[in-house]
């Protein structure tokens, strides 16, 4: 099937989809490893599962794959330069890390100590699909603060919400 749409449209369309930023993390016999990423979301309650995508090219990609494990840290508004880093800004894993506090996971990841939550997770399934892989992973472990106002990206750039708006009743 041809797309009536090229590449740079698609882009553009989905930098208009708000998502929270959060930075995913490895630790384990392959080593160490982290990077921000917005597509993450729940699978399913029936095992607790999430996904989250990674690009393929990426050069941490056989360390999560080895790993058979990571976590996802949602970022408050007060992570921005932490989500610039482990996007690219700082190249050096350990001075990535060394920027803020961690906490060890069940599994042995790490996960951000002020995160507003973090999802432990076992690599339940790996696909290639296109240019990224898509990690699904079950939940192992949760870590979650009551308070916080997430750090999100909308059009290319960082915004948060001060305070809740409302619900759509789900």
């Amino acid at each position: 099937m041809e797309e009536a749409f090229s590449k740079t449209e698609f882009r553009n369309a989905m930098a208009r989809v708000c998502a929270p930023v959060n930075v995913i993390t490895t630790n384990g016999p392959a080593g160490r490893g982290g990077f921000t990423a917005t597509a993450m979301c729940s699978v399913t309650d029936e095992p607790p599962t999430l996904l989250v995508c990674m690009n393929s090219r990426s050069a941490q990609t056989a360390l999560f794959l080895e790993n058979h494990r990571f976590c996802v840290n949602v970022l408050s508004h007060d992570h921005r330069e932490l989500a610039g880093k482990f996007a690219g800004a700082t190249a050096d894993m350990e001075a990535r890390y060394a920027s803020a506090d961690w906490v060890a996971m069940p599994s042995g990841t790490d996960a951000l100590a002020d995160a507003i939550v973090s999802f432990d997770c076992e690599l339940s399934e790996a696909r290639l699909v296109g240019s990224h892989h898509i990690f699904i992973g079950r939940i192992a472990g949760i870590r979650s603060r009551p308070d916080g106002n997430a750090l999100l990206y909308f059009d290319r750039n960082y915004v948060h919400v001060p305070t809740q708006i409302g619900s759509f009743g789900g």
